[in-house]
């Protein structure tokens, strides 16, 4: 599936895809973000909290949440379009807790009736460009009762602001073990979980503008240059110098085209690496 980021060009030390990646920001669904992309490569996708509804070569199929580097590949397809979710939207329009989705791509007919699935994919495929019938399903299942919760779009917020997790608590209102429940249904894992995956989303995006790694580790909200180093390894794989010698490597490719472009967070993702 396409990896998500923060709308910026550039990627990590291999690309996701070989080119043909199009995105652009959904015009009726709060948050989200449509894309498209030719095909696979060799690249992994980060983890960024966000989740996609995904249309791979004529099925429709739900990209959970991440706590780990996936690999590109992993749902085989020659055409590949989606809309990715902030963190915290899909579970209300799917109806399907995020905690039981994470580290998973299910086939959407594993989570709904096989027969609403086949009216939905027939609805999709109707339409032109298939980022459109995604747009669309999202769209109707949102206004027929699939908000997200507020309280659960105000903790990502304070989350990806870099606020710790006792404080997030006591402002919405909630214990730290409700918190973390709620946060399992709504993004997969514990609020510190996703605090982590936010933060090194930012720093990952300030990577991509050239700061000097003890700079981003400063920024971001690490304790120091070796707690950012940890952290890359641990939820992508990689190290620092890695990801910011294939993100500018990725940056001088991509050129005016646009292509072999990283996918951003609204999900969710995130980057490759």
């Amino acid at each position: 599936m396409a990896d998500r980021a923060d709308s910026v060009p550039g990627a990590g030390y291999e690309e996701q895809y070989e080119a043909r990646y199009e995105e652009r920001p959904s015009r009726t669904v709060a948050g989200a973000v449509l894309w498209r992309a030719g095909g696979a490569g060799s690249g992994i996708v980060l983890p960024d909290g966000c989740m996609d509804l995904l249309w791979v070569d004529g099925r429709l199929l739900v990209a959970g949440p991440d706590t780990a580097p996936h690999p590109a590949g992993e749902v085989p397809g020659s055409g590949f379009a989606g809309i990715r979710l902030a963190p915290g939207a899909a579970p209300a329009l799917l109806g399907v807790p995020a905690r039981l989705l994470r580290d998973r791509r299910v086939e959407l007919a594993d989570l709904w009736p096989a027969a609403e699935v086949r009216r939905l994919t027939a609805r999709v495929a109707s339409y032109g460009d298939p980022r459109a019938g995604l747009e669309e399903l999202a769209r109707l299942r949102t206004a027929d009762g699939g908000l997200p919760d507020p309280l659960v779009a105000e903790v990502a917020a304070r989350l990806r602001a870099g606020q710790g997790v006792a404080a997030v608590a006591g402002a919405v209102g909630l214990g730290e073990r409700q918190l973390h429940r709620r946060s399992l249904d709504a993004f997969g894992y514990g609020p510190r979980t996703l605090g982590r995956i936010l933060r090194l989303q930012r720093a990952l995006a300030l990577t991509r503008r050239g700061l000097p790694q003890a700079a981003v580790a400063a920024a971001a909200g690490y304790a120091d240059q070796a707690h950012y180093t940890r952290e890359v390894r641990a939820l992508a794989g990689t190290t620092p110098g890695a990801y910011a010698a294939g993100a500018a490597y990725a940056a001088g490719s991509a050129g005016s085209a646009g292509a072999k472009r990283e996918i951003p967070e609204p999900s969710g993702s995130r980057t490759t690496a």
